[in-house]
């Protein structure tokens, strides 16, 4: 399929997501064109995986860069995700593919490795400089900072002629990064006095980062990292940690629908405990990636100021 044909494709399923239409029966993905007019040089074609990245990525991109997001829906289960025929087509066509790694979206990793000649790619994984293999990277600020340079490099490098606008859109996220950065700051005195318990893994970067002290029984935690329920006996393990005044702060998925979390949220709420929703993806109207995660350090500076 020719470029520009993919290019026509994409912009169609652009306009569809503005008119609130699904393509094939799903979300579809989100596309945010670039700017021909705007760009010295030519317009690349951006492909992400998952929102959480693509809300990295475009503003990075600027005028010089079409993105495409597979999965810009959070109505869409990554970790079940089978590529389209559509998908397939835009990996082939990209110029550059940005993936999280660590088994998050294997899917996308499993698609562009099986392209020969392969576009390039940054992959999120790839710059945890030893991390723990806790797949959510968007929640670590250090590898949000590292994937931001290592896409603007990557970009700058596809097209030298659009440097100087890659250039000065990483300035301005950089710029807006400055507020999350302020809030992650500003939030570790506070939290380094405090505990937290997780129904889910998905903040469990973001609570380190910020010093909070995971008390989440060591079965409770295993399963649910390993995408399995938990057993009665370590239902009841986090049940009586929250209780027991063990917790200073529940965080809850609110993406995720279940028994068991809605219990331990339940069981947080009648011990007093303060629980603090959060979520996987992006959520529906999140304005920016910083908007987002902002919003929820506030949320939580405001839990552990109530916090016994």
């Amino acid at each position: 399929m020719a470029r520009a044909r993919v290019v026509a494709v994409l912009a169609a399923l652009a306009a569809l997501l503005l008119s609130g239409c699904t393509v094939g029966g799903r979300s579809g993905p989100a596309v945010a064109a670039g700017d021909p007019s705007r760009c010295p040089g030519r317009v690349l074609d951006v492909v992400v995986s998952v929102a959480q990245w693509g809300q990295v990525v475009q503003p990075l991109a600027g005028a010089c860069a079409t993105v495409t997001t597979v999965i810009g829906s959070a109505a869409v289960d990554p970790h079940e995700y089978e590529p389209t025929t559509g998908d397939i087509a835009a990996f082939q066509e990209a110029d550059l593919v940005v993936l999280d790694g660590a088994g998050y979206d294997s899917w996308a990793a499993a698609a562009v490795a099986d392209l020969d000649p392969g576009p390039a790619r940054v992959v999120a994984a790839d710059l945890t400089q030893g991390e723990d293999p806790d797949p959510h990277l968007w929640y670590s600020p250090a590898v949000v900072h590292r994937m931001a340079a290592a896409v603007t490099a990557r970009l700058s490098a596809l097209a030298p002629a659009d440097a100087g606008v890659f250039t000065d859109a990483s300035a301005s996220f950089r710029a807006d990064l400055a507020a999350y950065d302020r809030a992650v700051a500003a939030l570790r005195p506070l939290a380094g006095r405090h505990t937290y318990a997780a129904t889910e893994t998905v903040f469990d970067r973001m609570a380190h980062a910020v010093g909070l002290t995971d008390v989440t029984p060591a079965g409770y935690r295993r399963a649910v990292s390993n995408e399995s329920d938990p057993a009665p006996a370590d239902v009841a393990a986090l049940e009586a940690a929250l209780r027991g005044g063990r917790v200073d702060v529940l965080i809850y998925n609110s993406q995720t629908q279940g028994a068991i979390p809605e219990q331990v949220r339940a069981t947080a709420r009648r011990a007093g405990v303060p629980v603090v929703s959060v979520t996987e993806s992006p959520p529906r109207g999140a304005r920016s990636f910083v908007a987002w995660q902002t919003g929820q350090l506030a949320q939580l500076t405001n839990a552990l100021e109530r916090a016994r």
